[in-house]
């Protein structure tokens, strides 16, 4: 009997561990309530900032009605990172690695590009770029997930 309690302590120790750690990370939800109601109901987080990294969740992008060209909807998603970034105490240069999903990467991968160099500047993170059958909302043509760095207050440099 005790063998069998100790060992169901052994497998809520790890357990216990990680849910405390993850207490102690900094949530960043939607500001917006539609957009906190719909992150509550599905499970999700603009942001999660773990000690000095960064990681945002996949912003999608899409195509609006008034769009001229591809590169508006990266323009409206990289704007989004950006205010999120801001929020965590970061900017476009904090970021360090980029996972791009889409569902035409040889047709978007341009648009992409412009965008992101106009806004990141160099040098550029790193990258990887994902060809998709479909995203969640299914009018989405791209996903832009985001890993960055939280600069150090200007003392501790």
């Amino acid at each position: 009997m005790i063998r069998g309690l100790l060992l169901v302590a052994a497998l809520v120790t790890p357990a216990t561990a990680f849910a405390q750690a993850r207490t102690a990370d900094t949530v960043l939800m939607s500001e917006h309530p539609e957009g906190r109601r719909g992150q509550e109901q599905l499970g999700y987080a603009d942001a999660v900032i773990a000690g000095d990294t960064i990681y945002l969740s996949g912003i999608v992008v899409g195509r609006g009605p008034q769009d001229a060209n591809l590169e508006a909807g990266f323009e409206r998603a990289f704007r989004h990172i950006g205010r999120i970034l801001e929020r965590a105490g970061a900017s476009y240069s904090d970021i360090v690695d980029m996972t791009s999903y889409h569902t035409d990467v040889v047709g978007q991968i341009e648009a992409m590009s412009a965008v992101q160099r106009r806004l990141l500047g160099s040098p550029p993170p790193a990258w990887t770029a994902v060809q998709v059958g479909r995203l969640l909302p299914e009018q989405g043509i791209a996903e832009i997930k985001i890993v960055a760095r939280r600069p150090r207050p200007a003392a501790a440099q």
